[in-house]
Formats: structure tokens, C-alpha cells, sequence
């Protein structure tokens, strides 16, 4: 891994807001911002449901743990990962060792309200989405619980106000952050 500036990792569900408030925090900190699907999306030429459709879900699994495995791996980044990037030890095990990892929580039924129209979520489509999303949840809740450094509830607040909170766990966690070198460079978000 190479070393220098902290990493930051979000995990959750589907929905919960890793994307957004990951690249907004990530502006904030100066950091290049990642998406382990869109990243996994450019390197393979295709979205994510053909992936699933043509390999299955074990098949998507294993580019994805090769592709956090590679993200990881650098310094000084805000990673967004997949919402079951947690289900692998060896992700778990990257994630812990490799940054600082942050659970962006939310409700069963406020995670189905942000994705009930959104079509490219292979795992949502069934014939009961929102009980898919409360059994992802019972399952993958203690997996996000056993990586993150610490839980932001994702309720009501506005994308701003989740990433004053997640800027403040990291100040008040003692999350170092280069800002001499973090001005050098200029925020890349070019990778979502």
C-alpha cells in the first residue's frame, strides 16, 4: 500500500448516500474520490447488471473484491464502496487495515424510498424490494457494525449536514489530514 495522506471509506446499503456524501466530503478534504462499482464499471466496459447477468453474483463478488483490493491500496482517498463489498472477509479485513472506514446508516424503509425506481440495482429486482432491502439489512448490519471506525445515521439530515458530521467524527477522531498537500491537488472526482 503506498503511504502518506489517510484513506476514507464509506460502507452501507444501497442507497444510503456513500456516493453523494462520499464525493462531497472528499471536495471538502481535497481528496480524489472513488466508486468501487463505477470503477469496476469502467474497467470491465459494462454496468453492473450484465455483470450479474452474464457471471452471477459470485462472479460480480470477485471483480469486486480485486477492484477494492487495488483502491485500497492507494493513499489518500475517499472511497465509496458497494453496498456488499462487506460480505468478503478479505474486503472487511482491507477496509479496517487500510483507512478509516465510516457507516452511513439508514432505515430499511427510507433505503427502499431512494431506490424503489432505480433500475440498474440487480438485487432489487423482485418481486418484494423493500423486503429484499430489510433482509440485506438484518444480514449485512453487523458486517458494517464489525468495519466501521464509526455510524452516521443518514435519516433526515441534508447531504451537507451528513458531511459536516462525518468531517467532524474525523476531526474529533484525530483523522490526520494534510491540508498543505490536499491544496496542492486539486479534488478529483473525475472517477465516478
Amino acid at each position: 500500500m503506498e503511504t502518506g495522506r489517510p484513506n476514507l471509506f464509506f460502507v452501507g446499503l444501497m442507497g444510503a448516500g456513500k456516493t453523494t456524501v462520499g464525493r462531497t466530503v472528499a471536495r471538502r478534504l481535497h481528496y480524489p474520490f472513488f466508486d468501487s462499482d463505477h470503477e469496476l464499471e469502467a474497467h470491465c466496459g459494462v454496468r453492473i447488471p450484465v455483470i450479474f447477468e452474464h457471471e452471477g453474483e459470485e462472479g460480480f463478488r470477485d471483480r469486486e473484491a480485486a477492484m477494492i483490493r487495488e483502491l485500497t491500496g492507494r493513499s489518500g482517498i475517499v472511497l465509496a464502496t458497494g453496498g456488499g463489498a462487506v460480505l468478503r472477509p478479505e474486503n472487511r479485513e482491507l477496509l479496517k487495515s487500510r483507512g478509516t472506514v465510516v457507516y452511513l446508516r439508514a432505515s430499511p424503509h427510507d433505503l427502499w424510498l431512494r431506490t424503489r425506481h432505480d433500475r440498474n440495482r440487480p438485487l432489487l429486482q423482485t418481486e418484494d424490494p423493500k423486503g429484499k432491502l430489510e433482509a440485506l439489512y438484518g444480514a449485512r448490519d453487523p458486517l458494517y457494525r464489525e468495519v466501521a471506525d464509526f455510524i452516521i445515521e443518514t435519516g433526515k439530515p441534508s447531504v451537507a449536514q451528513l458531511a459536516n458530521m462525518v468531517l467532524m467524527q474525523l476531526e474529533m477522531a484525530g483523522f490526520r489530514i494534510d491540508t498543505a498537500a490536499a491544496s496542492d491537488q486539486p479534488a478529483n472526482d473525475t472517477h465516478s
